[in-house]
């Protein structure tokens, strides 16, 4: 079949099909005398396992690492299995970064009037945290003095 069969025989974009096929992530395709990119049943199977283990956030270097022990009927499922679980370990640090980042986000609404004054506690933390981050010491209020 050729690339576009391919693309919707698995689901993957013909451009992304390139891109695998370039970064080395599937064998390069064969080709028809005209030059056409031909694909077997066995590569869309590979294409679907690739964008199954894409949807479930894996790197392109743990599914190239996946890829390759899917295909080795010699290899120990403990390999396979320690791979998934760092993956979820990454994943869970991820959702508790991001649980972090809206209870913040929600206490920074909550504190906020969103009324027609200027007066923002949201802008004024983020403000804040861009002086801390970047060393300034200094408050870009005016003085008390009018200064």
């Amino acid at each position: 079949m050729n690339i576009g069969q391919a693309s919707k025989a698995s689901g993957v974009g013909a451009k992304l099909i390139r891109y695998y096929e370039s970064i080395g992530l599937i064998p390069e395709a064969g080709r028809t005398a005209s030059g056409y990119r031909v694909y077997t049943a066995q590569e869309v199977n590979v294409l679907r396992f690739i964008k199954r283990a894409r949807t479930l956030g894996f790197s392109i270097e743990r599914i190239q690492h996946l890829v390759g022990l899917w295909g080795d009927k010699e290899r120990a499922s403990s390999e396979v299995k320690r791979i998934a679980l760092d993956h979820v370990a990454e994943l869970e640090a991820k959702i508790a970064e991001m649980r972090a980042m809206a209870d913040t986000l929600h206490e920074l609404a909550e504190a906020c009037h969103g009324d027609q004054r200027p007066d923002c506690s949201i802008l004024r933390d983020l403000e804040k945290s861009g002086l801390a981050c970047s060393g300034v010491q200094r408050t870009l209020e005016p003085a008390a003095d009018g200064g």
